[in-house]
């Protein structure tokens, strides 16, 4: 009896292609073995002491270590939008990032919400700009995404210890940013931001049984002023919001 699609697709994940596919206009991206860490930065052009963070965060390259497919880090910065009111609205912020920093309050184990707040695999994480020595561990599930047009179709499965339910999010990025500040803390400064999120979502809990095709994402592989998307895919512990594995798309070449 032929194996079964889903079966055969689990074991190609967990079989050994844990590069990015050598796909024209590399638009196809396989997640590592080893869970990659991540790194959530919630920041404001209206905050005096953000821009330290900023300029941090921005010496985290995107780039793929030599040899492998995905980079040692992924990076994600959140402008949340509660300095607005300030005197300055950053226009990078969403109420979206403001909720989404308030619901990882709890699990992150912050006490309270505050800029900058960096979140280290889920965690929140005071000691920047040193990140902490992870061991590396095998990740508890897969990710395999590959662009066809304005789509981007998303793999995902189990790896060995996964949860019951996995949940995901997504962000798409854009490097490269500036602003002159004219009002607020930083009046008179220029600042200049990378990984900066542009656009977020979520998709809906599913039981971790089986690889899993879900529905794909309509996000553009160009930003602002033509700068390339980076397309950052993050599968997590439903229950805890915990990062199982993630992983990131670049298509420098489609249109």
């Amino acid at each position: 009896m032929p194996a079964s699609p889903v079966l055969a697709f689990a074991a190609l994940l967990f079989g050994g292609w844990t590069a990015a596919a050598a796909q024209p206009g590399g638009c196809a991206a396989q997640s590592a073995r080893q869970q990659t860490p991540l790194v959530e930065l919630y920041t404001s052009e209206g905050c005096s002491s953000c821009p330290p963070a900023d300029r941090w965060l921005s010496s985290l390259s995107s780039a793929p270590a030599a040899g492998q497919g995905q980079p040692a880090v992924l990076a994600a910065a959140f402008h949340v939008s509660y300095w607005d009111r300030l005197g300055w609205p950053d226009r990078f912020a969403s109420a979206d990032f403001t909720a989404r920093q308030a619901a990882l309050m709890r699990p992150s184990g912050a006490r309270y919400v505050y800029t900058p707040q960096v979140v280290w695999n889920g965690r929140d994480w005071r000691g920047w700009p040193v990140l902490p020595v992870a061991a590396e561990a095998p990740a508890r599930a897969s990710i395999a995404l590959q662009r066809r047009g304005g789509q981007v179709h998303v793999s995902v499965a189990p790896g060995p210890g996964a949860p019951a339910q996995l949940g995901l999010w997504w962000a798409l990025l854009e490097d490269g940013h500036g602003s002159a500040v004219t009002a607020g803390e930083n009046r008179g400064e220029q600042l200049r931001h990378d990984h900066v999120v542009r656009r977020y979502g979520q998709l809906p809990a599913w039981a971790a049984q089986a690889a899993a095709a879900l529905p794909p994402l309509t996000v553009p592989a160009k930003g602002e002023g033509g700068r390339t998307a980076r397309l950052l895919v993050v599968v997590t512990d439903a229950a805890t919001g915990a990062p199982l594995q993630a992983a990131q798309l670049v298509c420098p070449g489609a249109a």
